[in-house]
């Protein structure tokens, strides 16, 4: 018998490594996937490959066995099981018979109107990513027994990691299991469940009926897509039209139960085992009848040269569709009890590549259209190993919201599988809709006698489910607990232009600031000089702003835990100063993530729409690093009333906490004198290693995360945590003084006098610029003109050289003049020049140059 990952093997140096039985379960096959190069294909699965129906069941009826000896009746009784989608939905529902006693829920890609979100995640390898967990009972995994998670492959653990961190976090347990077909995971990747387990404080098992692990040669990823589309080309599978004179497929109607869900999506519990179990012997004998009815049953069924081992005949194929795999599989054992010959496999969303070779895992594909309205829009779908399998008959089993035009179309999948077998059944099962869906929210009474019991808001579903949030090491130089990035990440793509372009095109009206990158600014010798010794005298008076702001924070929520939401860029380095001094001072993990916000076009709404999903809005606290005008502030408070009122969210504090308000244009701050923060001096170097945020309708869909580029490239400039620490280091000097401050803001009259506005209106009709957007007041936005912008003139404070020796330095980089002024209510200004193009000239007279 060849192996059926030899082809593979053989072509592209993967290797299998691991005992007898791997190669019995495992072949290999190639992705159409530009994120993952070869796909391990399960034997026992049914889901890329036909297998006998009691084979499939059984696997996973074992392995839930086994958990069941590990729990003991007793936790396995408090236990939840949860598959994963599309692949281990009838593979979690087989474990969860075998535990006996445990309700089961699969993740699902299929938004289902009036079902709250209970969680979601990312498979960052799949084809398609992003899971939604929609129980019908929201307290179904708010329980405090083990969580057992299926997954047909265990490989990196990234998918259950995300999976327990999302779920922890809102119904924190002491124990999960793992259960998977087989554990291949890496040496590197072995000890992760370990830490994870440790880091989270829970117990964390892991079971599979087989273990291995791939060796996988470098470059595989480019030498995989290369062979893949030299074999496309050959292989020309893609449906080429219509499929004409074949036989009409026969329908049958199953005596379905009324009120059983048709699988796990929205919860099975065993219950709803028992009701199936009696029905099973009915709904096979429905099937029988009508197989021996169907049109061309007294068909000979031809043998096909693609068939493994030439063989003709084969008997029933039961095909599943995508998440339907539970249904179609039990109706397949039923079946198959009755001493039919059957076979069962499933559709699927994964594009894999077909080879005709023994040695290969997918001989065959079949490509149609999807017919289930997705939420993520039309797309292709596959059946794998149907074509040629010289079966006699196939009974596809759907569920009611995929009996649709699009599958009874003239290029539909019931057209191509009656092109390739002799009779065509379609069996519908109902889809399972649950009725009114109780709130996770409780009344207010309730909520008076227990505060606790007040749960997060869940988001609308959307038609493009949100991934989870970038982290560090792979998106920013901060540690991944630092910091979450709700922003996609647009590393790969060319968005820098040179300065004076940019500024031609905004001012034009030709470009939006958001739709282009400045080039990042390199800091000389000097300058980096300047940032250490302002970053050395300013450190304390720094860690005093951070804990004054973060103390006032949590006084003005006794007894809630605060959720940082950082304004990125020059908001993240600031918000994770105040995690670490909640840390420091209170031993308190607040979660903190940074999300984009564009003056003139808003706050990102997805992002606050995952906020929503995963925190209570009332716990947001937007967070920025200094404000200038108020123009931020400002954007934010209509971009948050225009969110609540598109979307029914209501919740979030428009409020920004700041280090630093020298404009007087917020409650919650740091200090409001305008003095240097060193993290203003540089870019990216100082803020993880990320560009500004990016909004451009080619790059950024309306489902989206805005943009950001990581600039992996400038690590060796790199001060981002060099910057954390100094300032954290001092975190212990200034306690006393922060007391004083906290004490002194809290009694006070805090009222935004909106001062700095003022002066902003004053200084452009002033000096004839007549548009307050190109007058950027205070030290930070000084500093940013200077960078990123072609600058006019720098108004200086009279007397604040203390704080302003980066900007005289850029200033005469730049050949920019600095005015001193005198009753100036920041320390410095910058002025953008009012009419440039790159032909403007400053105020001296001279062309205004970069340098």
């Amino acid at each position: 018998m060849v192996w059926t990952g030899t082809w593979v093997a053989e072509r592209l140096g993967v290797e299998l490594i691991g005992g007898e039985e791997l190669p019995a379960l495992l072949g290999l096959a190639l992705r159409r996937n530009p994120k993952r190069a070869h796909l391990l294909v399960s034997s026992v699965l049914g889901k890329h490959v036909p297998q006998r129906p009691s084979v499939v069941y059984g696997s996973g009826l074992g392995l839930g066995v086994r958990v069941r000896e590990l729990l003991g009746d007793e936790e396995a009784a408090r236990s939840v099981v949860l598959g994963y989608a599309e692949t281990a939905t009838a593979l979690g529902h087989a474990v969860a018979d075998g535990l006996g006693l445990a309700p089961y829920l699969h993740s699902t890609r299929r938004p289902v109107a009036g079902v709250a979100r209970a969680g979601g995640f990312e498979e960052s390898h799949s084809h398609a990513t992003s899971h939604l967990l929609l129980p019908e009972d929201p307290k179904l995994l708010a329980g405090g027994g083990p969580l057992v998670l299926v997954d047909d492959e265990f490989s990196t653990g990234n998918t259950v990691l995300n999976t327990i961190r999302d779920l922890h976090a809102r119904y924190p347990r002491e124990r999960y299991v793992v259960v998977a077909l087989v554990d291949m995971r890496s040496t590197a990747d072995l000890g992760r469940l370990d830490a994870f387990a440790e880091e989270i404080g829970a117990r964390v098992d892991l079971i599979s009926a087989a273990a291995g692990t791939v060796r996988l040669p470098e470059g595989i990823l480019e030498k995989g897509q290369a062979l893949v589309a030299e074999h496309e080309k050959a292989y020309g599978a893609k449906a080429a039209g219509a499929v004409t004179g074949a036989r009409e497929p026969v329908r049958v109607t199953l005596d379905w139960p009324e009120g059983l869900p048709d699988g796990g999506r929205h919860g099975f519990t065993p219950e709803h085992r028992e009701l199936l179990e009696a029905a099973l012997p009915g709904l096979a004998a429905g099937l029988g009848k009508a197989l021996e009815t169907a049109p061309g049953a007294d068909r000979e069924a031809s043998a096909s040269p693609r068939t493994p081992g030439g063989r003709g005949g084969r008997g029933v194929l039961v095909l599943g569709f995508e998440e339907l795999m539970y249904a179609p599989l039990r109706l397949a054992t039923a079946l198959e009890e009755t001493g039919h010959d059957v076979h069962y496999s499933t559709t699927t969303r994964s594009p894999v590549l077909a080879v005709d070779d023994p040695g290969y895992a997918i001989r065959t594909r079949l490509v149609f259209p999807a017919h289930d309205d997705p939420a993520d829009g039309p797309g292709e779908r596959y059946a794998y190993n149907v074509a040629g399998g010289g079966f006699d008959a196939v009974v596809l089993v759907v569920d009611s919201a995929a009996d649709t035009p699009e599958l009874h179309a003239p290029d539909g999948l019931l057209a191509q599988l009656a092109a390739h077998v002799p009779r065509v059944v379609l069996a519908v099962v109902p889809s399972y809709a649950p009725p009114a869906v109780p709130s996770c929210k409780p009344t207010v009474s309730e909520a008076s006698e227990d505060p606790e019991a007040l749960e997060a808001p869940e988001a609308p579903e959307r038609s493009s489910m949100l991934p989870e949030p970038l982290r560090g090491p792979a998106f920013s130089s901060y540690a991944p607990e630092e910091v979450g990035w709700l922003l996609q990440d647009l590393s790969g793509v060319e968005l820098e232009a040179p300065t004076e372009e940019r500024e031609e095109a905004i001012q034009s009206g030709g470009a939006h600031y958001a739709e282009s990158l400045p080039v990042e600014y390199q800091p000389s010798a000097r300058y980096q000089d300047l940032f250490h010794s302002a970053l050395e005298g300013s450190a304390a008076r720094i860690a005093r702003a951070v804990g004054t702001v973060t103390e006032t924070v949590l006084a003005e929520r006794p007894g809630r835990v605060p959720v940082l939401v950082s304004l990125a860029r020059a908001g993240t380095p600031v918000g994770v100063l105040m995690r670490r001094w909640a840390k420091a001072r209170h031993g308190l993990d607040l979660p903190h993530y940074a999300v984009s916000i564009v003056r003139g076009r808003g706050i990102d709404a997805n992002a606050l729409r995952w906020l929503a999903a995963h925190h209570d809005p009332a716990d947001v606290v937007f967070v920025d690093g200094w404000t200038g005008k108020g123009a931020i502030t400002r954007e934010l408070a209509e971009a948050v009333k225009e969110f609540e009122a598109a979307e029914g969210i209501a919740g979030f504090d428009p409020e920004i906490a700041v280090l630093a308000d020298p404009g007087s244009c917020v409650r919650t701050y740091g200090t409001r004198e305008d003095f240097l923060i060193p993290s203003a001096c540089l870019n990216s170097t100082v803020s993880g290693l990320i560009s500004r945020t990016v909004l451009r309708s080619d790059l950024v869909g309306p489902n989206d995360f805005h943009g950001a580029k990581f600039y992996r490239e400038l690590a060796g400039s790199d001060v981002s945590v060099a910057f954390l620490d100094a300032v954290a280091a001092r975190f212990d000097e200034v306690t006393e003084g922060v007391e004083l401050d906290v004490k002194e803001l809290l009694a006070a009259d805090r009222t935004p006098t909106w001062e700095g506005w003022a002066a902003v209106e004053r200084i452009s009709e002033e000096y004839g610029i007549h548009d307050v957007n190109l007058v950027k007041p205070g030290v930070g936005e000084t500093t940013r003109v200077l960078l990123r912008r072609v600058p006019w003139k720098i108004l200086a404070k009279r007397g604040a050289d203390a704080d302003l020796a980066h900007v005289r330095l850029l200033a005469e980089q730049r050949g920019v003049p600095v005015e001193e002024v005198d009753e100036l209510p920041y320390s410095c200004v910058g002025l953008i020049h009012p009419q440039y193009t790159r032909g403007a000239t400053g105020a001296d007279g001279k062309t205004v140059v970069s340098q």
